[in-house]
């Protein structure tokens, strides 16, 4: 099965979030210092992940924001 990009960005989130409030209660030193050395090999994996992702889009620059496109009307 072939992982998203955003799911790997998920996990690395979790993980993350995981060890700062891992910190936060005072967890022993070797746990907090071996989830922060996987934690830096997930972000560099994350970023690879990411950037030689196969995403493919119709939008270009002058699409502007989805949410807001230039020819809208409403915010005039």
């Amino acid at each position: 099965m072939k992982i998203s990009a955003m799911g790997v960005v998920a996990f690395t989130t979790f993980v993350l979030v995981t060890l700062t409030i891992m910190v936060g209660m005072n967890f022993s030193f070797s746990w907090v210092f071996y989830i922060t050395v996987f934690g830096q090999g997930l972000v560099v994996y994350m970023v690879y992940k990411v950037l030689t992702d196969d995403y493919k889009t119709t939008k270009t620059f002058d699409d502007f924001y989805e949410d807001h496109p230039i020819g809208s009307e409403r915010f005039r």
